[in-house]
């Protein structure tokens, strides 16, 4: 009889973390100045949607579902399981830090959706033999999709499980080859003032956002470019329509609706470094010893049910990433 050990990242299914909690990553700033500044101009922002909230974003999912028949939801990756039930979806769905369209928790899934989704074409390029432009439902359409069951550990000690649909970025950074010289890898999202409120309301910020991974990281097996969650294409909160996910890292290492891939020889500036550097490095591991410095790291609040859970070195993924830090 074959008895199989479960590793230490692995978590059974039926504890998996719900979608709408999982997306809140940025508040820390709340106690600086600016932060204050920023978190007032967003709320005042917020009155200026008159959509009903989340109408505009099933508009979206809905679009790329017609643009991508019988790709969602994608087949389950069984190698990623979780130690904690699912976020429930319409709490991740409600619960988001995504800045460029305010600072409050629900303000993203009440005005993401007035940034356009399609067309939308990724740029890769830098130190690469063949850079590209590649259309996001191309895309969907040329890589293997599947959906894997990730922790997510946002700086601000919360937490959520959520089910995310992409693929490794390791195959996208194969076909443009990279070159001997590329070290790096930066992610630049979009910058639209025009409809993203928080872009307009907060200009202080240096947008658009941009972040950062070592070649290596980019690479690994872990690190995924998504196109979906909980079985359907992302909504505008959620980052659509493409974004990163490290799942050992922070939440805002894992930049949201990417424009740009650039390949670098020097480590590349990223936001929350260029914003408050003696708080937020460039390699950001999920640490329980290293507390941020206003709160410990020590433990995690689980999104929608409040459990309080010690937070895992490396977020559980160590067997995974720790020799990439020697």
């Amino acid at each position: 009889m074959l008895v199989r050990k479960r590793r230490g990242w692995e978590i059974p299914e039926r504890e998996a973390t719900p979608e709408a909690v999982y997306l809140d990553r940025r508040t820390f700033l709340g106690a600086t100045g600016a932060a204050a500044i920023g978190c007032t101009l967003g709320c005042a922002a917020a009155s200026e949607s008159r959509a009903a909230p989340g109408t505009r974003g099933m508009e979206a999912v809905e679009a790329a579902i017609r643009a991508n028949p019988g790709k969602y939801p994608a087949p389950r990756n069984p190698r990623f399981v979780l130690d904690r039930p699912l976020t429930d979806r319409a709490v991740a769905a409600r619960y988001n830090n995504f800045y460029e369209f305010g600072t409050d928790k629900e303000a993203p899934a009440k005005h993401a959706g007035a940034l356009t989704l399609r067309p939308w074409s990724v740029e890769v390029s830098g130190l690469v033999e063949k850079p590209l432009t590649l259309d996001v439902d191309e895309a969907v359409r040329s890589f293997p999709l599947e959906e894997r069951l990730y922790r997510l550990r946002c700086v601000e000690a919360w937490s959520m499980a959520v089910p995310w649909t992409g693929f490794p970025l390791r195959l996208l950074l194969e076909r443009v080859r990279p070159l001997a010289a590329a070290r790096f890898v930066r992610f630049v999202s979009f910058h639209r003032p025009q409809e993203a409120i928080g872009q307009r309301r907060m200009p202080w910020y240096p947008w658009p956002y941009f972040e950062g991974l070592s070649l290596a990281e980019a690479m690994n097996e872990l690190t995924l470019l998504v196109t979906g969650i909980y079985g359907k294409p992302l909504p505008p909160q959620h980052g659509a329509p493409v974004r990163i996910v490290v799942p050992w890292k922070y939440g805002y290492k894992s930049a949201k609706s990417v424009a740009k891939i650039v390949l670098v020889d020097e480590q590349p500036p990223t936001f929350w470094n260029t914003v408050a550097p003696g708080e937020y490095d460039f390699r950001s591991n999920v640490d329980p010893a290293v507390p941020h410095p206003r709160w410990s790291q020590a433990q995690e609040r689980s999104i929608g049910t409040n459990e309080i859970r010690p937070t895992l070195p490396y977020n559980g993924y160590g067997e995974f990433v720790a020799h990439l830090y020697g």
